[in-house]
């Protein structure tokens, strides 16, 4: 097509949102959807998403790659949002340390909201290197962790003080 493109030359920009794999969305409109996202309560919308998490396999070797899915399900038909605290919306541990560090997260403090559509499933899939990174003060090391089980745990960033949506699953390393 020919010609200017009006959704660039002179009109308004309007406000866009990524949601927690990253896909920008236009918000700036009401529509049907965002009006009934509205009269869910957030205590309900909490409840209301389902996490699960897998990994391929139950046995790896020691500093060998995991490869981890994650689903996060809208179990009602209408659209949810769930608030978040801070910017981090959802997140993963292994045996309690987000993402195998125990190095502190510096997150903004500003809240964020986790959408979704009216019985949306979002699946995630990230690595997890198979090393623990350890902090101790300007020290920073990578370790391969011992033989055992571990726990990987995925969750919806809500809050301690709130219901968080989890699941877990363990694997064990030899």
């Amino acid at each position: 097509m020919d010609g200017p493109d009006p959704r660039r030359d002179g009109g308004p920009e309007r406000p866009r949102t990524a949601d927690a794999a990253g896909l920008e969305r236009d918000d700036s409109r009401p529509t049907v959807a965002t009006f009934l996202s509205s009269l869910v309560p957030a205590a309900l919308a909490r409840r209301a998403v389902a996490v699960s998490i897998a990994t391929d396999r139950d046995v790896y070797a020691r500093d060998e790659p995991v490869d981890i899915s994650i689903d996060f399900e809208n179990r009602l038909p209408v659209p949810i949002s769930v608030p978040t605290p801070r910017r981090r919306r959802w997140g993963w541990t292994i045996d309690g340390d987000l993402e195998g560090s125990d190095e502190r997260r510096y997150v903004p403090e500003r809240p964020s909201t986790f959408r979704f559509r009216g019985g949306e499933r979002k699946r995630v899939r990230v690595t997890w290197n198979g090393r623990l990174e350890r902090t101790d003060g300007d020290r920073r090391e990578s370790v391969v962790p011992d033989p055992g089980t571990y726990e990987l745990r995925a969750f919806v960033a809500t809050g301690a003080d709130r219901h968080r949506p989890s699941d877990g699953t363990t694997i064990r390393l030899e």
